[in-house]
């Protein structure tokens, strides 16, 4: 029998394992993304809070592009996924909660850094359920805020108060009740849609493209003002949607129950004239 070299190179490749080793382009970019949390940290430490703000903006940027060529290029990983995780957790839950807690929590005391360490506590666990959710078939939205939105929320807050006023904020609720808000948000079942709803590469209605150049015109002529429209409405639109499927599965429900119940009414009702007619005879 002739001997196949071919044959043989494949048989002795095969049981060769795998070449270990990582994608550098996305995960570079997860990389700048924690170094811009990183900076946002050491800025708010000192002092240097608007500059914090925009560093937790550009990491959402970083945050959104590492995905976005993971997907496109194919080169999504288990390694990625996790590094992505550490990244936010340094980015938009430590980061925030320290540039709130310094800026505007400071002057509440215990109330004030239990609500910078809940809103931590509560994205950790949000990026965990995440993870573990992560391949799962289901619908593509998110099940809770994301917290890259609530850190947005949060630095949106900074850099809209710098646009108009000089210096920390008077003492004032309306601060720790945001933080704990989101804290809140982030772990509840609430829907939440994000980008990658979105498929770039299918055809799109022509006001699509209108919309985008507007929210882009918005961005280029007032940025701190856009950005912080765009998070609250975000975040109040994410309420309100939540509140009118709730109402409506209650009214589902209702109407399944009325429905249920005239079924089970209706052998019964057939039935009465039926004895009715019985106990005449009888009389």
């Amino acid at each position: 029998m002739a001997f196949d070299k071919r044959e043989f190179e494949k048989k002795r490749d095969f049981g060769k394992q795998p070449k270990k080793g990582v994608y550098l382009l996305p995960n570079t970019i997860t990389l700048c993304g924690m170094f811009a949390g990183f900076f946002a940290i050491i800025s708010a430490l000192n002092g240097h809070y608007l500059h914090a703000a925009w560093a937790i903006i550009l990491a959402n940027i970083f945050d959104g592009l590492d995905g976005w060529i993971a997907r496109l290029t194919n080169t999504s990983t288990r390694f990625g996924i996790e590094l992505d995780s550490l990244s936010d957790v340094v980015a938009f839950g430590v980061a925030p909660s320290i540039l709130l807690y310094k800026w505007a929590l400071l002057p509440f005391g215990r109330l004030g850094w239990a609500a910078a360490f809940l809103f931590v506590a509560c994205g950790a666990l949000r990026l965990a359920r995440f993870n573990i959710q992560t391949g799962a078939p289901g619908s593509k939205s998110f099940k809770g805020m994301p917290i890259p939105g609530a850190a947005t929320v949060l630095a949106s807050v900074v850099i809209f108060h710098y646009e108009f006023q000089t210096g920390v904020p008077e003492k004032n609720v309306f601060f720790p009740a945001l933080t704990i808000l989101l804290a809140l948000l982030m772990v509840s079942t609430l829907r939440y849609h994000g980008l990658k709803e979105i498929d770039f590469r299918e055809k799109k209605p022509f006001w699509v493209l209108i919309v985008f150049v507007l929210i882009l015109f918005f961005l280029l002529i007032h940025p701190s003002t856009a950005i912080f429209i765009f998070a609250m409405t975000y975040l109040t639109w994410g309420i309100i949607e939540n509140i009118f499927l709730f109402l409506r599965k209650m009214r589902l429900k209702r109407t399944e129950q009325s429905l249920a119940e005239k079924a089970a009414r209706g052998p019964q009702e057939k039935n009465l004239p039926g004895e009715g007619a019985e106990e005449d005879e009888d009389h």
